[in-house]
């Protein structure tokens, strides 16, 4: 019982400095004036690209140079760019309506969306799926395996005697791409032969087009050996620019592309930025006026602002749009 005293001294000293919540004066109407998004839905295209297993001996077997390593790179596809109007929170105002609610005043949605799912990671759809080996299983139709040919000596009764002996052993890679090259080299030589007729079989009607296109797909997984090939993944992505209030020109960085990871956000410095600037136009000034400040209802004019989406270099995308925040604030007075 001796501490109550102590408990609340202490519950004393703080309830004070305990946050409250604010609260909309009662009796008026509350409202904010508008602010422009610029919402960007950009597309991305990533390519994973496949190094081939023998792609060390095209050099040598098939005279092309070509991708030594495993890469990833990706590249902007398609940008559509929408502008949509929200309640400025910074700019919010009171008005005293009378009997009936200002005409000029419309009452909009202005909240959060929340879903009933559960965050568990096992529901989640990745934005890329983990990155997975080259498969390079199936191509060509070459053994995996060889067989040499061994010559032993053994001492019999004092006269040397030679065994020839055959072992299975495996091929190395460049044995592998040896066979590999002279197959491509085949295939292209049947493939001359059959167009030009230097051949004894007799193709006809849709034969012809049939083994062609058969010998090029052969071709084309042979060559796949050396060459590697890639498999593309595609992104899509919204990213939002809330252009600042003001009337100067501005720059923004909208998102940046990572060779790695596709679309990222601005603040990832590892992709390459593309960056939107906004040039409002010129507003002229009003008539100067008297205006009465007593229970003046506040409104903004938008300013035409041109907007470009550029990647450091080249314009990607250029169109005019309205801007709320960049343009004039003023006042009415409702009587």
């Amino acid at each position: 019982m001796k501490r109550m005293p102590i408990i609340t001294a202490i519950l004393a000293i703080l309830l004070p400095f305990t946050p409250m919540k604010a609260q909309d004066p009662e009796g008026a109407l509350v409202y904010a004036l508008p602010k422009t998004v610029i919402n960007l839905e950009v597309e991305a295209v990533r390519e994973n690209f496949h190094a081939g297993p023998y792609a060390k001996y095209a050099k040598k077997y098939l005279g092309i140079d070509v991708r030594q390593t495993d890469g990833q790179t990706s590249r902007l596809n398609a940008v559509k760019l929408s502008a949509v109007t929200e309640a400025d929170q910074t700019s919010r105002y009171t008005v005293t309506p009378g009997k009936s609610m200002p005409a000029f005043l419309a009452l909009t949605a202005q909240g959060l969306i929340s879903t009933g799912n559960g965050l568990s990671g096992d529901n989640m759809a990745w934005q890329f799926a983990d990155d997975e080996k080259g498969d390079f299983s199936g191509k060509g139709v070459s053994s995996n395996f060889t067989s040499e040919t061994t010559t032993l000596y053994r001492n019999v009764n004092g006269a040397s005697q030679s065994i020839r002996q055959e072992m299975i052993v495996e091929k190395t890679s460049e044995d592998k791409a040896k066979e590999a090259a002279e197959m491509i080299f085949k295939l292209r030589k049947m493939r001359v032969q059959i167009v030009t007729g230097d051949t004894d079989a007799t193709y006809n009607g849709e034969a012809m087009p049939a083994v062609l296109a058969e010998l090029t797909r052969l071709e084309k997984e042979y060559l796949s050996l050396f060459a590697g090939y890639s498999d593309y993944s595609t992104q899509k992505t919204t990213f939002a620019v809330i252009p600042e209030k003001g009337t100067e020109a501005a720059r923004y960085i909208a998102f940046r592309v990572s060779d790695s990871e596709g679309l990222v956000d601005a603040e990832n410095i590892s992709g390459k930025p593309y960056v939107l600037e906004i040039v409002p136009e010129p507003v002229a000034n009003p008539d100067a006026s008297a205006t009465s400040k007593s229970n003046a209802a506040r409104y903004r004019i938008p300013a035409i602002c041109s907007i470009k989406l550029r990647d450091g270099v080249s314009v990607i995308l250029q169109t005019r749009i309205p801007v709320y925040q960049m343009g004039r604030d003023s006042s009415f007075p409702l009587k």
